[in-house]
């Protein structure tokens, strides 16, 4: 039972960071209007926390999920999808760091817009994240099928 309900978990974590992703790319265009900068700051800050509670339940699923840690320190789609991780949260440094700043304008000047060079740059960085993000499920399929796994 503890695996199922930590994999129910772990999925419905992914889930809402694909959606958290995807709500930013919405709201990130241009011509962004004061509510929608507050808005896809508060995706993001919902996306920095789904990636810690993914992280710490995906190490809970290592330990005491049903397969073992042997399992995935053996196998090579484990820490190729742990890899992709990564790069997303990479990728999400700079729009983090852009909200946070939009922010602060928005504090400074209720009626900032943020400019359109920062907006496509945003843009970028996202539909990057969201592309790399979708790697994750593929390997996740791969390798509950045993696929990576060397004793």
């Amino acid at each position: 039972m503890t695996d199922l309900l930590l994999a129910i978990v772990h999925h419905l974590l992914a889930f809402g960071i694909a959606a958290a992703i995807t709500a930013e790319l919405v709201l990130v265009r241009p011509g962004m209007q004061p509510s929608a900068v507050r808005l896809a700051a508060r995706y993001d800050a919902a996306y920095g926390l789904l990636a810690i509670g993914l992280l710490v339940i995906g190490f809970l699923r290592v330990y005491f999920g049903a397969k073992g840690h042997e399992y995935y320190f053996h196998n090579h789609v484990f820490w190729t999808k742990l890899a992709l991780f990564a790069v997303v949260g990479l990728l999400s440094i700079k729009p983090t760091l852009r909200f946070l700043r939009w922010q602060k304008a928005l504090r400074a000047d209720p009626g900032f817009a943020p400019e359109e060079v920062e907006i496509k740059a945003v843009r970028r960085r996202l539909m990057a994240e969201i592309h790399v993000f979708a790697f994750i499920p593929i390997a996740a399929a791969a390798m509950a099928r045993g696929y990576g796994y060397v004793p």
